[in-house]
């Protein structure tokens, strides 16, 4: 069975195009995702599957339907890295863009600790898009590409933060 890409959602799924593509006009995609620290270092997993960009972000996801925010985030922090997470209080709203595909996300980050596990390296994403996960200081930071910009600060800053609209990039 082979996994298709919608352009449009990023949606993945080996079934025909998303219904989200052929709504017009489309609301914004909402994700939810966490930030994680652990002896002062931010949980980070990779942006794209197959070796596509290097970019790094928080763990998280698209939220389903009739789920709580909270948790959609416990679910998809599990799913992409094998940890059980207890889900705390905003620390950022992050609006990104892609104009020229008509692809608009709200993400909001929610402050998470960890309750139960451990990263492994044979853990696996079943949606095959998380490979790499890891642990940053805010200093590592400066030497990966991340997303959003504010990350740091709505990380170790201590405000909630609203990050508006940046473009999407690979």
């Amino acid at each position: 069975m082979t996994k298709r890409n919608c352009a449009i959602s990023g949606w993945t799924s080996a079934r025909p195009p998303c219904q989200l593509c052929r709504m017009k006009p489309r609301s914004p995609r909402l994700a939810v995702r966490a930030l994680i620290l652990k002896e002062d270092r931010l949980l980070m997993v990779n942006a794209y599957g197959g070796g596509v960009s290097d970019l790094w972000c928080a763990p998280g996801g698209g939220v389903h339907l009739g789920e709580s925010l909270p948790d959609n985030l416990i679910r998809e922090v599990f799913e992409e890295t094998g940890l059980t997470v207890s889900v705390g209080e905003v620390a950022l709203v992050n609006e990104f863009h892609a104009p020229e595909h008509g692809f608009h996300q709200v993400d909001i980050y929610f402050r998470c600790q960890i309750v139960a596990g451990t990263l492994d390296a044979d853990w696996r994403d079943p949606e095959g898009i998380v490979t790499e996960r890891r642990f940053f200081s805010r200093t590592e930071l400066g030497g990966i590409r991340f997303k959003p910009d504010s990350l740091p600060e709505a990380t170790w800053g201590g405000t909630v933060l609203y990050d508006p609209l940046e473009r999407l990039v690979r």
